[in-house]
């Protein structure tokens, strides 16, 4: 909500003396893994891992959305991206003849009149600054349209054209182009040469120095790092490059960029101290969204999310399990960990109860959050705790991700992780508690547990009114190529049936694979503009010891099979001409692979298939 309704709508509480200063740093792209108090081994975070020993590492913490926009706005406000219809990175990827399923349309702003964190602190006294990426509209829509006095930075603008000052359109180079058409606002002062994330902290260190004592204040400071395009202090990248273990996938770009965002929460940091406010500041760290462990631009990916499953844009932990650190001096205890389940929604009333602000919420500004704020302090009940682990978490996501993630829904509760693919209608169900890498789906075990889940799941999104998807007339998957005539079919279009094959989209795979149970199978989706008869290629792996699987391949009434033969490798790809198959009917059809018989651990993997008019 914007200043005059926060003042009307959520009047001042009480006076207290001493009201607790409050920092949120918001990291872009930074997965779970990426931290040294996470147990990331390269990465250099030395300030980020001693704020954990002075707080609250929170091991099941959560994102709201595996995009950026979305978990901005719940941070903000405490409400469900869906049910603010702000369930993508904003201006949105849209609708695509490629695209199964037509995505609703989302808003573009962050809605005027409703509650949020820093209008409610405003009305309460608190000077509020936000100092970095906005990415929730620009214009009448920024940070000082939502309650805070001052900004730097923020616009609508989800990355910069580039990391080093001056940060405007007339100094894009080497075909970087500022898409915004207009320099950063608020770094126009910046010295050519400086890194952006080192000028954000800079811009947070002398707002923090102009404070006083009198007055508590709310620091957001959402950064661009660690977000593409990729790019860092060449000695910085250098440091990492000299000291890359070998025969480990490390990105040196992004551990620089990360080392630079730990070195600007140490500014941070410091600077608290040397004013005094440190035993009396909250300050929170999480992330937006997983790390990018997909290649989308150059020098990706970013990241490896392992032990977790995939990477930012899609909805298995990699994509929404983040880090959280919360440190309060005095009242959350040093070095402490929680393996309670939260998400960015809790933020906002968890802070304002450690703040003592009260506030009120209504119709139009509902909480889809919790108050955790006695976990973090140690406080809690066992019932709390227990309320608490067992309450659902509910994800929306009616979208195709840029890195290949697909539409769908998700709910955690306790232990359990049900996903719903919108598309297909695939049905998953994971122990996460044991099993974060989401390696075993139980589906196949739990039919009860799956139709509890999937009512569950619609019944929320009635309640409030979620967009859904539709179909798309307009759908053409994989058409032949105009002038050859050939339909190729990437593993990406793979429509996965059963209960272990997946589509893995990491760079070192892109193939159709974990093809350990036989009776699971794969759909491909493809246009045809001629009927006749087609040679099929299929570009296959398959790790020594595992061949001799048959598999067959069927588009309708027309079948063959053929022996899975071994590569060396499962990721060790061979183009194979394995038969015909005859296609009478013109339009979308759909060519499926199924395991005949499994002498091996597996059937194999499939990263392509071609089909080649005879």
């Amino acid at each position: 909500m914007n200043f005059a309704q926060a003042s009307e709508a959520n009047p001042p509480s009480a006076p207290r003396q001493n009201r607790p200063n409050i920092v949120v740093i918001l990291a872009d792209d930074l997965g779970w893994a990426d931290l040294g108090c996470y147990g990331n081994p390269f990465h250099k975070t030395p300030h980020l891992d001693q704020l954990a020993r002075d707080g609250i590492r929170c091991t099941q913490a959560y994102a709201a959305c595996p995009v950026c926009s979305p978990t901005r706005a719940a941070l903000l406000t405490g409400q469900n991206p869906a049910r603010l219809h702000l369930t993508d990175w904003l201006p949105g990827r849209g609708n695509r003849n490629d695209q199964a399923l037509r995505v609703p349309e989302i808003r573009n702003s962050l809605p005027q009149g409703i509650m949020t964190l820093p209008g409610v602190l405003k009305s309460n006294g608190y000077q509020t600054c936000s100092i970095g990426k906005w990415h929730l509209g620009g214009g009448a829509s920024g940070p000082l349209q939502h309650g805070f006095h001052e900004q730097i930075a923020g616009d609508e603008r989800g990355s910069p054209a580039r990391w080093f000052a001056p940060f405007g359109p007339q100094a894009a180079t080497n075909g970087e182009k500022d898409r915004q058409g207009k320099p950063i606002p608020g770094l126009e002062d910046i010295p050519d040469g400086k890194y952006l994330t080192d000028a954000l902290a800079d811009k947070a260190v002398a707002f923090i120095e102009k404070q006083t004592a009198e007055k508590p204040f709310f620091l957001y400071l959402p950064h661009f790092a660690v977000h593409t395009p990729m790019n860092a202090p060449e000695e910085t990248i250098q440091k990492f490059r000299d000291n890359k273990p070998p025969g480990v996938v490390r990105n040196e770009i992004y551990a620089a960029m990360l080392y630079h965002l730990d070195a600007a929460v140490g500014k941070v940091m410091n600077s608290l101290t040397e004013k005094g406010f440190a035993k009396n500041t909250i300050v929170v760290f999480t992330s937006d969204n997983g790390g990018l462990a997909t290649i989308e631009g150059k020098n990706t990916p970013a990241t490896i999310n392992a032990p977790l499953r995939e990477g930012k844009g899609w909805l298995y932990e990699g994509g929404i399990r983040v880090p959280l650190i919360v440190s309060f001096p005095k009242h959350i205890p040093d070095g402490s960990t929680t393996d309670v389940p939260m998400t960015t929604l809790d933020l906002l009333p968890s802070l304002l109860s450690l703040a003592g602000i009260q506030y009120q919420v209504d119709a139009n500004s509902p909480l889809d959050g919790m108050n955790i704020s006695d976990i973090w302090t140690g406080n809690a009940t066992p019932e709390l705790k227990k309320a608490a682990f067992e309450r659902p978490l509910y994800w929306h996501y009616p979208h195709y991700a840029n890195q290949g993630g697909f539409p769908g829904g998700v709910i955690r509760q306790g232990p359990w992780k049900y996903i719903e693919n919108y598309q297909t209608g695939r049905k998953e169900l994971f122990l996460v508690d044991k099993d974060p890498g989401e390696g075993r789906n139980r589906a196949p075990d739990e039919p009860e547990k799956i139709t509890q889940f999937a009512a569950q799941l619609a019944a929320w999104k009635q309640s409030i009114s979620a967009q859904e998807t539709v179909p798309n007339p307009d759908y053409i998957p994989n058409p032949p190529h105009a002038k050859t005539g050939v339909i190729s079919i990437p593993a990406k279009s793979a429509q996965v049936y059963g209960r272990q094959l997946r589509y893995e989209p990491l760079p070192h795979k892109q193939t159709v694979g974990f093809w350990v149970e036989k009776d699971d199978y794969v759909v491909f989706p493809l246009t045809v503009t001629k009927p006749g008869n087609y040679r099929l290629r299929v570009f296959q792996g398959c790790g020594k010891g595992s061949g001799g699987a048959i598999v067959e391949a069927r588009i309708k009434d027309s079948s063959l099979t053929f022996v899975v033969e071994e590569t060396g490798h499962f990721q060790n790809f061979v183009w194979r001409d394995v038969g015909e198959l005859k296609i009478d009917d013109i339009g979308q059809q759909e060519i499926s692979l199924k395991a005949v018989s499994k002498p091996g651990i597996a059937v194999g993997d499939f990263r392509a298939l071609e089909l080649i008019p005879q």
